[in-house]
């Protein structure tokens, strides 16, 4: 496990690099200043990472897993951005949040912006898994959609059932990890059972990973956790 978790944050550090180096001069600058600012917010790197190490795990490349994990934290925090819209969350990992550094139409425009640079990320995979990778990629991409509307729709609910929202925090956050470790994986050359395996597992790991999030967006210290607790209850 050690070894593991030195390859992640090698990983991490990997894209964060490339990340800070793709959009050098790109004009004009509003549009693409709240994307660098957001990318320069930084953030802890592990869906692109496990990406990454998805690859290497089934014995490919890892390298050839790069610009999908770019792809795929282009995406993450182009929700963001309109998450935080949706929240009125002021706060994003303890600096403010685009829409309230310049307003909401700069932070809308730039988000959309930033989900056409994550395709054409994910694009740049080898020819022979492109359909594959961009198949998973966008039923992903309309399935955090879904939970982010029935995130919405829950906010007007007196109560919700714990299946229900076990069903949200999979469709809002699960799935991104999961298409992670497969697109990752596919990337490096696994097999269809590889993939689907490295799949399920992120599955899991991306509903462990929001039910902490949930309890610290209600109980935990701003100064901590980088946002404001409670914000959209």
């Amino acid at each position: 496990m050690p070894h593991q978790l030195q390859e992640i944050g090698g990983y991490a550090r990997m894209v964060d690099e490339q990340l800070k180096n793709l959009l050098p001069g790109r004009q004009p600058l509003g549009l693409y200043e709240p994307i660098n600012y957001t990318i320069a917010l930084g953030g802890k790197r592990l869906r692109p990472a496990l990406c990454m190490l998805a690859a290497r795990t089934i014995g490919g490349d890892a390298t050839k897993a790069l610009h999908p994990a770019l792809g795929i934290e282009l995406f993450h925090n182009f929700t963001l951005l309109h998450d935080d819209i949706m929240d009125a969350a002021p706060l994003r990992r303890g600096e403010p949040t685009v829409y309230v550094k310049w307003n909401t139409n700069t932070a809308i425009l730039s988000g959309d912006a930033m989900f056409v640079l994550a395709y054409e990320q994910i694009a740049e995979v080898e020819p022979t898994v492109l359909k594959a990778v961009l198949t998973c990629f966008n039923k992903t991409a309309i399935e955090v959609c879904e939970g982010q509307q029935l995130d919405l729709d829950f906010e007007i609910l007196d109560s919700v059932s714990i299946d229900d929202y076990i069903n949200m925090i999979t469709l809002k956050t699960a799935v991104l990890l999961a298409a992670s470790l497969k697109i990752g994986a596919l990337a490096g050359g696994a097999n269809a059972d590889q993939a689907d395996h490295l799949y399920q597992f992120g599955l899991n790991l991306g509903i462990a990973f929001q039910l902490h999030d949930d309890i610290l967006d209600v109980f935990g210290e701003p100064e901590k956790v980088g946002k404001q607790p409670g914000a959209i209850l």
